[in-house]
């Protein structure tokens, strides 16, 4: 069963989990980096998790509103045990990442969910529908891209914090 699921699979998904490993891997190690080159991800995995969500699923056009919680809860938890002062340097136009492997952890984490919504549903087309099912999924997504979103926003914030003078 699992190489029949493994064989039907597009390609393309082998690729975008190969691109996730090799920026989780990136994101591991200390690195000066923009603030858009770290948008980037969390942009990603919006766009992987929004995908996977229908306002015609069971929970209708609530689904907007699940996910928001997941996302706010996401996002709180970061902002709340995000530890350490963002090093930012305006003059090059960069920010300090410190290397972290929860990056990685999370892409995979969105991936397999999203992989294996994708296999369950196929398997039992009526688990879809299921409430309890479409509420777990999506608050899922919703807290995943809250820490992706999180994180963005204390580094967004670190570089905002910096007055230009010191910049210049």
């Amino acid at each position: 069963m699992i190489q029949q699921i493994v064989s039907h699979t597009p390609v393309y998904v082998w690729a975008l989990l190969a691109f996730l490993l090799y920026r989780g891997y990136l994101a591991s190690r200390d690195r000066e980096v923009s603030l858009l080159k770290l948008s980037v991800i969390p942009v990603v995995m919006l766009a992987l998790s929004l995908s996977g969500m229908s306002g015609s699923g069971a929970l209708g056009s609530g689904v907007w509103g699940v996910w928001a919680v997941g996302v706010l809860a996401g996002t709180a938890l970061v902002w709340r045990l995000g530890s350490g002062d963002i090093a930012v340097d305006r003059a090059a136009g960069t920010i300090h990442q410190c290397g972290s492997w929860l990056p990685l952890a999370l892409m995979v984490a969105i991936f397999f969910t999203k992989y294996t919504v994708a296999v369950v549903s196929a398997m039992h087309p009526e688990l879809p529908h299921s409430l309890p099912f479409a509420i777990g999924v999506t608050t899922l997504y919703g807290v995943f891209n809250g820490v992706f979103i999180g994180r963005l926003g204390r580094y967004a914030a670190a570089w905002l914090r910096q007055p230009a003078a010191v910049a210049a």
